[in-house]
C-alpha cells in the first residue's frame, strides 16, 4: 500500500537522504530539535513560521509544501485560525492564489469564518494585494449572499473597485453587478460609490444611467450636508467621506452638465455650469476645499465658453481656442466641438484648424487629454473629428483636402471598429465622388474593401454601406 505523502514524510525522507540528524537540521533550519521531533512523529501541528524555516532548511523554494499544508491543516484536521491567518498572509505575499482559493472553498461552509476572512481581505486590500483580497471577498460574499448585511455590500464594493479598469466590457459587468448593493452601504460610503459608478457609466456613454446616478448623488449628499452643517441639534461624531461633501454636490452638477452636452441641450448644460460655479453655500473650510473651489471655477470658465459656442455665440471662439488642450478640455474633444459648431452655423475657423493641425494624429491628440474629467476623451472621437474636418473642407470647396480627411477617418474607423462613422464617410464621399480624381477613387475602393474585411468579414457590400 502506497504511503500518503505528508510534510512529515517529506522531511523524514530528506533527513535520511542527506544523512542529517534532527539536531543537525535544527541548527540549519532554526527550528527547535524537540519541535522537529514532535512534527516528524505527528504529535504536533506545524506553525506557518516553522513550515517556512523547514522548507528553507531543505533548500526548497518558498511555498513548496503549501498544498500539503492545506491537506494536513485544513482538510484532515479542524482548521485553526492561528495557523490559517498567517498561512493566508504568506500565500498572498508569494502570490499563491490557488492555495488561497482552496482554503476559502473549504472553510466557508462554516459562516463563523466570514468576519475573520473579511478582516484579512481588508488588510490585503489596503496593502495592494488585490487579487488575493478578491478571493476572500468572493468567499465572504458567496456565504452571505442571502444576507442583507453591510459586510456583503462592502465585499461587493471592493470587488467592483478591483475589477474595473481592465476593459469597457469588464467595467460594465462590474458596475451592473455592484449597483444593486449601493443602498446597503453606510450612507457616507454611498457617496463615493455613486461617484465611481457614474464615472464608469459616463465613460461607457450610458448617459441616462449617468444622469440618474448624478441626481441620486446630489440628493444623498445634500441630505448629509444638511445633517452635518445646518442641523442645530447636538450630533455624535460622524464619519467623514473620502472627500469634502461639497465636492460630491459640485461633481453631480458637473456630471449632469455633461449628460446635457451629449444630448445637445447646451442651454441646459449652461444652467448646470451656473450651479457648480455658484459656491456661496459651501461652509467647509480647508485647503482641500479651496482646491475644489478653484477646480470647479476653472471648469466653469472652460465649459461656459464651450457651451456658448455650441449655442451659436461666435464671440466665445477665442476663449475656447485658448482652453483647448488645457486641463478640463482635451485637445480632441475641444477641437471636435469647435469644428462641429462651425459646420452647424457656417462659420470660418481656418485659424483654429491651422493652429492645431500639427497635432491631428492619434498620437498627437492623446497629448491633449483632459485631466480629472472622466469620459471626456475616447479613441472613437478621432475619426469623428476627421469626418467633421472633411465636411468643413468640402463645404469650403477644398475638395482635395476634404477627401484626404475622409480617407483618414475611414482608416481610423476601420482600426477602431466604428461602423457608424464609416457609413457617414461613405455617404459624404459619394456626394463628392464626381470631383475625385481617378487615383482618389481607386484608393477609396481599397479603403472600403479594408473596412469590409475588418468589420463584416466581407459579407457587406459597398452598395449596402451607401444605403
Amino acid at each position: 500500500m502506497q504511503q500518503h505523502t505528508t510534510i512529515q514524510t517529506e522531511l523524514a525522507a530528506f533527513l535520511k537522504k542527506e544523512g542529517q540528524t534532527i539536531n543537525q537540521f535544527a541548527g540549519i533550519s532554526g527550528v527547535n530539535s524537540g519541535t522537529l521531533s514532535s512534527i516528524i512523529n505527528g504529535n504536533r501541528p506545524i506553525a506557518m513560521q516553522q513550515l517556512d524555516r523547514i522548507t528553507a532548511g531543505m533548500g526548497l523554494p518558498e511555498g513548496t509544501f503549501y498544498e500539503l499544508y492545506i491537506d494536513e491543516c485544513v482538510v484532515h484536521s479542524a482548521p485553526d485560525w492561528r495557523r490559517l491567518g498567517p498561512f493566508l498572509h504568506r500565500c498572498a505575499e508569494l502570490d499563491k492564489l490557488e492555495c488561497i482559493r482552496q482554503v476559502v472553498q473549504i472553510i466557508m461552509d462554516n459562516i463563523t469564518y466570514a468576519p475573520l476572512l473579511f478582516d484579512t481581505a481588508e488588510e490585503f486590500y489596503g496593502q495592494g494585494k488585490l487579487q488575493a483580497a478578491a478571493l476572500l471577498y468572493e468567499g465572504v460574499a458567496d456565504t452571505e449572499k442571502y444576507q442583507h448585511s453591510e459586510r456583503l455590500a462592502l465585499c461587493q464594493y471592493r470587488l467592483f473597485m478591483i475589477r474595473i479598469g481592465q476593459s469597457p466590457e469588464a467595467d460594465f459587468r462590474a458596475a451592473t453587478r455592484f449597483e444593486y448593493f449601493v443602498e446597503r452601504l453606510e450612507e457616507i460610503d454611498q457617496l463615493e460609490a455613486l461617484r465611481q459608478l457614474a464615472d464608469i457609466y459616463i465613460a461607457l456613454q450610458h448617459w441616462e444611467k449617468a444622469r440618474l446616478l448624478a441626481e441620486e448623488l446630489r440628493h444623498k449628499t445634500s441630505i448629509q450636508y444638511e445633517i452635518r452643517f445646518y442641523k442645530t441639534k447636538k450630533k455624535k461624531e460622524l464619519r467623514q467621506a473620502p472627500r469634502p461633501l461639497c465636492f460630491y454636490i459640485l461633481y453631480a452638477y458637473w456630471l449632469q452638465s455633461k449628460v446635457c452636452e451629449e444630448s445637445g441641450e447646451y442651454e441646459r448644460a449652461l444652467e448646470y455650469v451656473g450651479l457648480y460655479t455658484e459656491m456661496s453655500w459651501i461652509v467647509e473650510e480647508s485647503e482641500e476645499v479651496q482646491q475644489i473651489r478653484a477646480q470647479f471655477s476653472r471648469l466653469g470658465t472652460v465649459y461656459r465658453s464651450l457651451y456658448r459656442l455650441m449655442c451659436g455665440e461666435l464671440e466665445a471662439l477665442p476663449e475656447v481656442m485658448e482652453s483647448i488642450g488645457t486641463p478640463g478640455l482635451g485637445l480632441l474633444d475641444g477641437l471636435l466641438k469647435a469644428v462641429q459648431a462651425a459646420n452647424r452655423y457656417g462659420w470660418k475657423v481656418d485659424e483654429l484648424i491651422s493652429r492645431f493641425q500639427p497635432l491631428l494624429t492619434p498620437e498627437g491628440t492623446a497629448l491633449g487629454q483632459a485631466e480629472g474629467t472622466p469620459g471626456r476623451e475616447t479613441p472613437e472621437q478621432y475619426p469623428v473629428l476627421l469626418y467633421e474636418l472633411a465636411l468643413y473642407s468640402l463645404k469650403a470647396e477644398k475638395i482635395e483636402q476634404g477627401i484626404r480627411y475622409i480617407f483618414g477617418s475611414l482608416e481610423a474607423s476601420a482600426a477602431l471598429g466604428s461602423i457608424a462613422c464609416v457609413i457617414r464617410c461613405v455617404r459624404l464621399f459619394e456626394q463628392f465622388r464626381p470631383h475625385a480624381s481617378a487615383e482618389e477613387q481607386d484608393r477609396y475602393k481599397r479603403l472600403i474593401n479594408k473596412v469590409q474585411l475588418a468589420h463584416t468579414g466581407g459579407k457587406r457590400t459597398t452598395e449596402s454601406l451607401r444605403e
